[in-house]
C-alpha cells in the first residue's frame, strides 16, 4: 500500500500538471470506485470542473476545483494515479478515466479495486472517506513525546500497531513504521505503555525526520514517473530493516528478524532493538 511518502511524491508530480486543466468527461467503469456521489451523479458534477491543485492528508489526496469543490481520494493497497497522453495505451484494470484538456487523461487503475473517490461540494464537511478522522501529520509542530505519551502511553497495544493507529499519526504504514523503529531503537513488540518520556521524545524527532528522508529519496521527475507507470518508489535501496529479514543489520551486522506484530510483518534487529529497552 502506497503510504505518506509515496502519496506525497504523487502529489509533487501531479500537481503541477493539473492546475488549470479543465475535466471535459469523466468515464467511471466501476460504479462502487465512486462512493459518493453515485458514479453518474459524480460524472456529472465534476464534468467542466477546472482543477486548481493537490493536497494531501495522511494518505488522502485531493484534487482542488476552482469552484471549491474537491475530489478526495484513497488509493488503498494497489491504486495508481496516472497523468497520461489520450493516446497511451492504458494499464490493466483502468477503473477511472478524467478526459483532461489539451490531450491528457488522469487515470485511476487499481488491480484490487479498493481504491475510493469522494466529491465533496464547496465548504461540506467530509463525513464520508475517514479523512476527518485523522491524527496528526507527521511533521505537525504538535507532533511532540508529551502528544506521543498522552495518546500512546496508556495503551498495552505493540509501539508497532500504536505507530499504525491513523487517527493518532496520520500516514504511517507498515514499512515506515518498522524504519522508524529501528531508527529510534525501539522493538516493535514493546508495550506502548511501557516507553520512558524519553523514548517518546525520541520516536517524536525520529518520525518526521525518516518520513522526509524517504520523501526525498522518492524524488522522481514527471517523465521517469509515467514511463514507470508510477512503479517507481527510489527509496527501496535506502529501507534499513523493512524487507531485508534474514540479512544483517546495517549497524551491528547482527541477523535481523522478520515476526507477526498485530497481525502485520515487522522487521527488527534483535540487538538494536532490544524487547526490554
Amino acid at each position: 500500500m502506497p503510504e505518506l511518502p509515496e502519496v506525497e511524491t504523487i502529489k509533487r508530480v501531479l500537481e503541477p500538471q493539473l492546475r488549470g486543466l479543465e475535466i471535459e468527461k469523466v468515464t467511471v467503469r466501476r460504479p462502487e470506485v465512486a462512493a459518493r456521489p453515485a458514479a453518474d451523479e459524480f460524472c456529472r458534477q465534476v464534468t467542466g470542473q477546472v482543477i486548481s491543485g493537490m493536497a494531501r492528508r495522511g494518505k488522502f489526496l485531493t484534487i482542488l476545483l476552482e469552484s471549491g469543490d474537491c475530489i478526495r481520494l484513497h488509493l488503498r493497497m494497489t491504486g495508481r494515479l496516472l497523468l497520461t497522453p489520450a493516446e497511451l495505451g492504458e494499464e490493466k484494470h483502468t477503473h477511472v478515466i478524467f478526459a483532461l484538456g489539451g490531450g491528457r487523461e488522469l487515470r485511476f487503475s487499481d488491480m484490487r479495486r479498493f481504491g475510493r473517490f469522494w466529491l465533496l461540494r464547496r465548504e461540506e464537511t467530509d463525513t464520508y472517506s475517514g479523512s476527518g478522522k485523522l491524527g496528526l501529520e507527521p511533521f505537525d509542530r504538535g507532533l511532540t513525546g508529551k502528544y506521543l505519551s498522552a495518546h500512546l502511553g496508556k495503551r498495552r497495544k505493540t509501539i508497532k500497531e500504536c505507530l499504525l493507529d491513523q487517527k493518532i499519526i496520520a500516514g504511517i504504514g507498515n514499512i515506515y513504521s518498522d524504519e522508524i523503529l529501528f531508527t529510534a531503537g525501539l522493538c516493535p513488540t514493546r508495550p506502548a505503555n511501557s516507553l520512558t518520556a524519553g523514548e517518546w521524545e525520541r520516536l517524536a524527532k525520529v518520525i518526521p525526520e525518516r518520513l522526509a528522508y524517504f520523501i526525498e529519496k522518492n524524488r522522481i521527475t514527471a517523465e521517469e514517473y509515467l514511463e514507470t507507470r508510477g512503479r517507481d518508489y527510489r527509496n527501496t535501496p535506502f529501507l534499513q530493516v523493512y524487507g531485508h529479514g534474514g540479512g544483517p543489520c546495517p549497524v551491528c551486522k547482527e541477523a535481523l528478524r522478520r515476526i507477526t506484530v498485530g497481525g502485520r510483518s515487522s522487521v527488527y534487529c534483535p540487538v538494536c532493538q532490544k524487547e526490554g529497552a
